[in-house]
Order: C-alpha cells, then sequence, then structure tokens
C-alpha cells in the first residue's frame, strides 16, 4: 500500500496507466489549487511521486514541465520543485495574452492598478497598525539604502506595496493588487533601470508612506494616484520606443 509523503501528509494513490495521459497533469494541477501542496512548499521529489501514482518518470516529467510553464510550480537546481504564489500562476495566462496585444492593454492594465492601490492605500491610512507601519517603514529605507542597485530596489519597492496591501486588511483587494504588480513585473523592473527613475520613485513612496503615517485618507489615495499614474506613463513610453 501506498505509504503518505510526510512533508505534505498527501496520500497519492497509484494511477491506471490506461487513463494517465488524460488524468496524470489534471492530477497535479489538483494539488496544487486545492492546497495539498501549499504556496512556497518543495513537492515530493519525481521519485516518490513516480513510485506512489506507478508511473514512469518521463511522463511525470512532461506534466511537471506543463505546470512550471503555468508558473504553478518553479523548479529550482539542487533544491528541488517548489510550487509558486497563487498569485503568480494565475497572472502568467494574462501575461500571456499581455504581451502579445496592443498599447492598449497596458494603459487598461495600469488603470486598473491605479483603482485598486489608490484605495488600498486610503485604507491603510485608515486601518494600519503600528506594527504595520514599521513593516512599510523598513521597505521604503530598504529601497532608499539599495537606490543604485535597480534589482534590489526594485524588490523593496515590491514589498512597499506589499506591506500596504496587508495593512489595507482587505485579502481580496490585496491580492488582486499582488496579480497585477505580477503582470507588470517585467515592466516595473525595466523602469528601475532608466536614469533617474528609482529616486523618483522613492520620493513618491516617502509621500505615501508620510500620509498613511498621518491617517490622512485622502493624501494617501492622492498620493498613490499620482505615483501610478506617473509609473505608468514612465512604463508605457519605455514600452511604445523599444
Amino acid at each position: 500500500m501506498a505509504k503518505s509523503i510526510q512533508k505534505s501528509g498527501v496520500l497519492l494513490q497509484p494511477m491506471s496507466r490506461t487513463t494517465l495521459s488524460e488524468t496524470l497533469f489534471e492530477k497535479l494541477v489538483g494539488h496544487v489549487v486545492k492546497g495539498d501542496w501549499k504556496e512556497g512548499e518543495r513537492i515530493p521529489s519525481e521519485r516518490e511521486i513516480s513510485a506512489q501514482l506507478g508511473i514512469g518518470r518521463a511522463s511525470l516529467r512532461e506534466a511537471l514541465k506543463a505546470l512550471e510553464l503555468l508558473g504553478m510550480v518553479e523548479s529550482r537546481v539542487g533544491d528541488g520543485t517548489f510550487v509558486c504564489p497563487r498569485s503568480d500562476f494565475l497572472s502568467r495566462p494574462l501575461l500571456w495574452a499581455i504581451m502579445g496585444a496592443d498599447q492598449s492593454e497596458l494603459s487598461h492594465l495600469i488603470e486598473a492598478r491605479l483603482v485598486l492601490e489608490e484605495s488600498i492605500a486610503a485604507l491603510a491610512a485608515e486601518r494600519a497598525t503600528g506594527g504595520e507601519l514599521k513593516k512599510i517603514k523598513a521597505a521604503l529605507e530598504e529601497m532608499r539604502a539599495q537606490i543604485e542597485d535597480p534589482t534590489r530596489s526594485f524588490d523593496s519597492d515590491m514589498r512597499f506595496h506589499i506591506a500596504i496591501g496587508e495593512a489595507a486588511h482587505n485579502p481580496i483587494l490585496s491580492n488582486a493588487d499582488q496579480l497585477m504588480r505580477n503582470l507588470m513585473k517585467q515592466w516595473i523592473l525595466l523602469k528601475h533601470n532608466i536614469a533617474g527613475a528609482a529616486a523618483r520613485s522613492l520620493e513618491h513612496h516617502v509621500r505615501i508612506y508620510d500620509a498613511i503615517l498621518h491617517r490622512d485618507v485622502d493624501r494617501a489615495r492622492e498620493e498613490m494616484r499620482n505615483h501610478i499614474a506617473t509609473t505608468g506613463r514612465v512604463v508605457i513610453e519605455f514600452v511604445s520606443h523599444r
């Protein structure tokens, strides 16, 4: 009898070879979507999965490659395969569509992000706890310290917005906003490489944090709106000249 895997506690039942091609991919997707294999968790090894499902390694590798293509899992050399954040694999099909679309699609994406983030900033100004304010400030200070390194500055930028999302205490809004940021991630990263862009972005973040710190809901909304609109213009101009 198959034994459960200690890491995840999930029992994988052997499969009939007659249904392997139709069900292997769906079965693995199901474990990710249902949360059997949780976000950030290392999934069982190919050897373990193959043994429990009663399938060959070649078929399993094909299915895992498909999951990786969808952004559901990430293979790390020497470490294994890990489940990606849900917003990553939810955004992947949309990203494919946007990459093949015209500039108006990017404009719509920026507009959606603006609507989301200005509301989130306003809620954060109203609801942020002392600990959450410290987390926002910490991300801001990291961004300031890493201003000369575009990649690290970008990471701090993302953490700043994620911290504000958490401070809004509305997981539906913050998850939707994370999806928007994932869709725009590559363009925002490119923006950080433009001379002077990171410094200007830091100034915006300082004003946003100050508004949230002082519980000024209207100003938090206004500062975030200005930041996203300005960033959007820079990104569209950059993309249109590539």
